[in-house]
């Protein structure tokens, strides 16, 4: 099914017996064009709507990043699972940025947030592009099932699928995550983001916290898998995937939390364990 006059297509390719393809639209979350990419698996030929799954990227990436290098194709083929990568954060003329140009904050590093905080709250409106403007869209032009949605994602887009998925149990079945960023108000990442984006009120911050918000009685639809590099440099100082896990086991939310041996930060990582969360997600979808 092909998407209507309100999209520009970019690009499409044939993967897998599916199709591949990039899509530009005009956002009015944040009110400047937005790109993402679609896999379409073969089913849709048969004229089934099928289940989908939203991929949030971490920080400096745009929708290309796991696009090119998640070797996911192959599994939602398999399984019949539409797989939707949008974009990091706003971009364009206008948009704000990191004044020093750093790489954790600003153009990259929207921490999938409505921004509260000048210059950011005109544009940085990422939590209601992928909770609501982007899974519409995609229920309006693509042959997807809206009642079978997923989300997953890698560092800071982990802590969007996180906090998405707990928020909003009924949208999205299914939630997993790589190398989540899981307690964005006890780490440097986080504490920097969310008081630029959302000011100092660090009670304001608890609403984008998978932790707190397990602590606060938010539960997702079902089971959580979080898959861990061992080796990632980031893991002592920013994920803290232990305070997440034992929040969790205080409020009986069933955590599937794997440490593999060995494994970093990287897309290397990524791909490694991809096939494993398509499956996890095709399964309870």
């Amino acid at each position: 099914m092909a998407p209507d006059s309100t999209l520009e297509t970019v690009s499409t390719s044939k993967a897998h017996g599916g199709t591949l393809g990039v899509y530009r639209h005009q956002s009015t979350a944040t009110g400047t064009g937005m790109t993402f990419s679609v896999f379409l698996p073969p089913q849709v030929e048969a004229g089934a709507k099928l289940p989908v799954l939203f991929y949030l990227s971490g920080l400096t990436c745009t929708h290309a990043n796991v696009t090119d290098k998640g070797e996911y194709r192959r599994a939602c083929a398999e399984h019949g699972i539409v797989f939707v990568a949008p974009d990091t954060s706003p971009r364009g003329e206008g948009v704000a940025d990191d004044t020093e140009g750093a790489y954790d904050f600003g153009l990259g590093a929207g921490f999938y947030v409505n921004a509260t905080e000048e210059p950011y709250a005109s544009h940085y409106r990422m939590w209601d592009y992928v909770s609501e403007e982007l899974p519409a869209l995609i229920a309006d032009n693509f042959p997807i099932d809206p009642a079978r949605m997923g989300i997953t994602g890698h560092s800071m887009g982990g802590h969007g699928a996180l906090t998405i998925g707990l928020t909003f149990p009924d949208k999205f079945k299914s939630l997993s995550a790589f190398a989540p960023i899981v307690a964005p108000g006890q780490v440097p990442w986080g504490n920097k983001a969310l008081g630029g984006y959302l000011g100092q009120d660090r009670a304001t911050w608890r609403a984008h916290d998978a932790t707190a918000l397990v602590e606060d009685g938010k539960r997702p639809a079902g089971d959580i898998l979080v898959d861990q590099g061992a080796a990632d440099n980031f893991l002592a100082e920013q994920l803290r995937p232990e305070l997440f896990a034992a929040a969790c086991k205080a409020a009986g939310v069933d955590l599937t939390l794997r440490l593999q041996d060995g494994y970093d930060h990287s897309y290397n990582f990524i791909s490694s364990f991809m096939d494993d969360h398509i499956r996890w997600h095709a399964e309870r979808l």
